[in-house]
């Protein structure tokens, strides 16, 4: 899991020139799972909400069709971004637990995303949502997400 430096964050311009899959690992990710919803490379997808624990952090939104997800890594089960988001916070945070909620309101509404804590589209430096686009556009979904899904039933 990658851990991004102090302050980071809080700084406009230094959360902008991080690299597409760090910036959309954290703290974008709701933006980069309405792209994907509004302009659906694949159909049948949804959002989901993996909300931490009272008191911890590793909140993070990411799509799926119930066995297949897409967030900043790419393709891979859903069970498996599961495992893999849990253990890492886990590891920082003893005790770390979640709950995963179907996403139910419009991710790329800022007072939306704000209610529940999280930055909108107008809240970055420049607008994300053309740089979730391009990061999507890179992908041949098709051919990830057949990949994923025979790891995933093998």
């Amino acid at each position: 899991m990658y851990v991004l430096k102090h302050g980071i964050k809080r700084n406009p311009e230094k959360r902008w020139a991080l690299p597409d899959r760090i910036f959309f690992g954290h703290g974008a990710c709701a933006i980069l799972a309405g792209t994907f919803l509004k302009h659906p490379p694949l159909g049948g997808f949804y959002a989901e909400r993996i909300i931490p624990g009272e008191g911890f952090s590793g909140n993070h939104i990411y799509v799926t069709n119930g066995i297949v997800a897409f967030d900043y890594h790419g393709y891979s089960s859903r069970e498996r971004l599961l495992v893999h988001h849990s253990k890492g916070w886990a590891s920082h945070s003893a005790g770390w637990h979640c709950t995963i909620e179907k996403v139910d309101f419009d991710l790329l509404d800022t007072a939306e995303l704000n209610r529940r804590k999280i930055l909108g589209p107008d809240q970055y430096l420049h607008d994300p949502i053309p740089r979730a686009y391009r990061f999507l556009q890179r992908r041949d979904h098709a051919e990830a997400a057949a990949r994923a899904l025979r790891i995933a039933t093998g």
